[in-house]
């Protein structure tokens, strides 16, 4: 027998398995290492399709840092330090930074949060401000995409002579990937316009998923297009994209242009996390990976979708999530009051909401897989979301026949399973 730990929260579950049974799918480069102030320096001196940083803030420039929330691990502490310490030494007065958080429609970042995202150092020194997709006194319109999305954004992007986004890299189920123009919309702007691009993920007309929409999926992909579109009316000034390890620390950055570094990352990051199977197993054990991947329902959710591609229909899935902070949205538990997620798309198609769409994509899950959860919620909440809960990993380990094979996903969220056609 072998043992793996596999992320819980801010703690591990002890896994013992017959290695003949499962076998572990991983990312191909798993590095231990996290990148030097060094390294992120030379990114920073010679970025991806743009002057070097230094020669993009000039002295006396006001500069907006656009940030995740507490729900992305991007490295962020180690980057905004040493880019703010590199901006002041530039001529930029302390005064005149900035620093943003893009929450979309989520929570507001907590004090703790923001210093653990930020460094005290910098929590302390540098003014941070707080995005609200609802409030109509922080926003400002541009108009309109081609497409006809309305844009409205934070207004703080247009009060700043430069914006600098930073963002980690990741997979996402229906905007392929995660950073990039995505701090922009949905980070940055208002509720209403992260609901007209966000919809773009669904085929009203035929029903289900749009074509072109996926994880890993850019090109072809509306909602990432119409995301770009919104970002383009910003036109950032520099980005830097961030891979983050297992110990959620940068292994790799990609400086440069908001678009074409992004895209460089999501290339890289697709070629090194993804990983070709030759059948679908009857089991498949997902983890997220622990804080902050599985805080809440909504973003653990991005787990099983993934863990998905590795399951037979009808098959078994059993999901790690502990969900600290809940369902990640009050609401949430609304939309699973439908019948089926054929009702729930009819729901969505009168009256649109962005975490309907999570709701009904989770839905699909668990009316073609047996999901077995080991989390913090309660019965209640995950009976309703029609998941199974389990007290521990090994009491649904003892109801699984001792023939059936399956797959370990330690790290679910950042691993792509792609069935080789060969």
């Amino acid at each position: 027998m072998s043992t793996i730990q596999l992320g819980y929260g801010r703690v591990t579950i002890q896994f013992e398995y017959d290695p003949a049974r499962f076998e572990i799918l991983q990312s191909r480069e798993r590095s231990h290492r996290s990148l030097t102030d060094a390294e992120i320096s030379l990114a920073l001196d010679a970025p991806i399709d743009s002057s070097p940083l230094d020669q993009v803030i000039e002295s006396g420039d006001t500069v907006l840092i656009v940030a995740s929330d507490a729900t992305r691990a991007t490295g962020s502490a180690q980057i905004i330090n040493l880019l703010v310490r590199r901006l002041i030494q530039n001529g930029v007065a302390p005064g005149d930074i900035a620093i943003i958080f893009a929450t979309g429609i989520h929570r507001a970042v907590r004090p703790q949060e923001k210093i653990e995202l930020l460094t005290p150092f910098i929590a302390q020194r540098i003014r941070a401000i707080d995005h609200d997709a609802y409030d109509p006194s922080m926003l400002i319109e541009l108009g309109t995409t081609e497409g006809g999305t309305p844009i409205k954004v934070n207004r703080a992007l247009k009060n700043f002579a430069k914006v600098i986004l930073i963002s980690g890299v990741s997979f996402h189920y229906f905007a392929g990937f995660g950073g990039g123009r995505k701090a922009i919309c949905p980070g940055l702007a208002s509720a209403q316009t992260i609901e007209a691009t966000h919809m773009l993920a669904l085929d009203f007309e035929h029903g289900g998923r749009r074509d072109g929409v996926g994880a890993g999926r850019l090109d072809g992909n509306a909602v990432h297009h119409e995301c770009e579109r919104v970002a383009a009316m910003i036109d950032p000034a520099f980005s830097i994209n961030t891979i983050v390890n297992e110990r959620a620390e940068p292994e790799k950055v990609f400086a440069g242009h908001w678009r074409t570094a992004h895209r460089q990352a999501c290339d890289r990051y697709v070629a090194d996390h993804s990983v070709r199977i030759s059948e679908r197993r009857e089991v498949v054990v997902v983890s997220c990976g622990g804080s902050p991947y599985d805080i809440n329902m909504i973003q653990a959710h991005k787990a099983l979708d993934m863990a998905a591609h590795a399951c037979v229909e009808g098959g078994t899935i059993i999901f790690l999530a502990e969900c600290a902070d809940g369902l990640g949205r009050a609401d949430f538990l609304k939309w699973f009051d439908s019948a089926d997620s054929r009702a729930l798309e009819i729901r969505l198609r009168e009256g649109y909401q962005v975490n309907g769409q999570t709701a009904w994509a989770l839905l699909t899950k668990t009316e073609r897989f047996r999901v077995r959860i080991v989390t913090n919620l309660s019965n209640n909440e995950t009976r309703h979301m029609r998941m199974i809960p389990a007290g521990s990993l090994a009491e649904v380990l003892g109801e699984i026949p001792s023939t059936a094979r399956g797959y370990i996903m330690p790290r679910g969220g950042a691993l792509l399973p792609v069935i080789d056609s060969v």
